[in-house]
């Protein structure tokens, strides 16, 4: 017999936007129409829904979508709330209230778009619906940080790619024509891969990620077993050093300008309590009043400390500032973050597709009736065929996705930094080289030595 039962697909948006929502929105739309479904979208993400209000809820047409596949944005909007997170106010979850929504717009099926948290939401509204409720995630973030097989990018960053190195491009042409240094910070909480992307492609002179430093103990830099929650693995001196030291090369040479691309993972792998004091500590020499200087670290719903809250490029030119006159660095230093312009920019040819892909693929999976697809998934791709990565496999002993990281042992990393203008062991071990840009410091070679070997291995830190 027939299955008679209405079919209701809901499709919703969750985390920050990335390029190509709609074309995810716009292919599932018209595949589900096609196969007969109503199309439910879910306005800003779970936001309405853990509050048990449906009253925004609309139904989708072709017509209505039809032609915003290669739009940026989302037509339905976005949020970060998570219903899976614990909510004070209640004492538990949100994840009754959500259900209870769906079952009163009797929906049965959900297409849900968003990042590693999102999954996480989706996998855990799965659950809850014992079955009742088939679910297909599309993993978008401009990171790429979600460990798709076969290294395929999360969609919506090849586009943040194209459009930032636009951006970094213009940038590197203005610090040549005035003689001064940008400090640009782009989105990546967790892994490099934008920032490495960018600076690569627009051959920045120097790109700084947090994979690098992930080799290290963490007791290395802080010590005991409150390390990594207090400060991770990385010292913000030793950033500011990096860059001090590209640019001192770059002056020996003659060149005094450039492009510093920063991770903005850096952050987190830096800490709170090491970022609050470094933030102190730059407040006194720049003589600011006391207070929030820097921007005031807070937590989103997911945990996370909200990034864009610490203005991160702005303490990096101001330390600069301080420490790089100590060794005659006197310039003028242009601070940029980078992020908020690519996530809602048109998607690229690249990301046009992909996404249309993915949105037909999430339906199709949905309708499967192969029994292992029964249970939700996260639709992705390998070697031209889509391979759902089941909730099941994927979370099994873990709450979250794993992070794909940038793999710097490999040859990609290895020829950015090969094309970067920093300091190496090859700087101090040739003593023409290691002369010429201690002078342009204003410090003997043996003294340039104590004061930025350990960038290389060679001692320690001299702060």
């Amino acid at each position: 017999m027939a299955d008679t039962t209405p079919k209701k697909l809901a499709i919703l948006v969750g985390g920050g936007p990335a390029p190509g929502i709609n074309g995810v929105i716009s292919a599932a739309t018209i595949e589900a129409v096609n196969r007969g479904f109503t199309v439910l979208g879910i306005p800003d993400g779970y936001k309405w829904l853990v509050k048990g209000d449906i009253s925004r809820v609309r139904e989708l047409t072709i017509e209505q979508v039809i032609r915003v596949y290669d739009k940026g944005g989302s037509m339905l909007g976005t949020s970060r709330t998570n219903p899976a997170k614990k909510d004070e106010k209640v004492g538990r979850d949100r994840l009754p209230e959500v259900m209870e929504c769906f079952q009163k717009l009797g929906v049965n099926y959900l297409v849900s778009i968003g990042g590693d948290d999102t999954a996480f939401s989706a996998n855990k509204i799965f659950q809850a619906s014992q079955g009742g409720l088939r679910v297909a995630h599309v993993p978008k973030t401009i990171d790429n940080d979600i460990p798709l097989p076969g290294w395929t990018p999360t969609f919506g960053f090849e586009t943040a790619r194209h459009k930032g190195v636009e951006l970094v491009k213009a940038l590197a042409e203005d610090a040549k024509t005035t003689g001064r240094w940008y400090i640009v910070v782009s989105m990546g909480r967790a892994a490099g891969h934008l920032a490495l992307g960018i600076g690569k492609s627009a051959a920045a002179h120097l790109t700084i990620i947090p994979e690098e430093f992930e080799d290290r103990p963490t007791d290395a830099v802080e010590g005991g077993a409150e390390g990594k929650k207090n400060g991770g693995q990385i010292q913000f001196r030793e950033v500011i050093d990096i860059i001090l030291g590209t640019m001192l090369k770059r002056k020996a040479i003659g060149k005094e300008y450039g492009i510093v691309v920063l991770a903005e993972g850096l952050i987190e792998g830096i800490g709170v309590r090491r970022l609050e004091k470094a933030m102190e500590e730059l407040a006194r020499h720049m003589d600011y009043p006391t207070g929030a200087v820097y921007g005031k670290i807070e937590l989103d719903p997911f945990g996370h400390p909200r990034l864009g809250e610490v203005e991160f490029a702005k303490m990096v030119k101001d330390a600069l500032t301080v420490y790089g006159a100590e060794v005659g660095i006197k310039t003028t230093f242009v601070d940029k973050d980078l992020g908020y312009e690519l996530r809602c920019a048109d998607p690229i040819p690249f990301d046009v597709e992909y996404t249309r892909n993915l949105g037909y693929c999430a339906v199709k999976y949905l309708l499967s009736d192969r029994p292992e697809d029964r249970d939700g998934a996260l639709i992705s791709f390998h070697q031209g065929k889509m391979l759902p990565m089941h909730f099941s496999e994927i979370f099994k002993g873990r709450d979250r996705l794993p992070t794909r990281k940038v793999e710097i042992h490999g040859e990609i990393y290895e020829v950015a930094r090969h094309y970067m203008h920093r300091l190496d062991r090859r700087d101090f071990d040739d003593s023409q080289t290691l002369q010429r840009i201690a002078h342009v410091a204003g410090k003997t070679p043996e003294e340039f030595r104590n004061r930025f070997g350990y960038l290389v291995g060679q001692g320690r830190a001299p702060w």
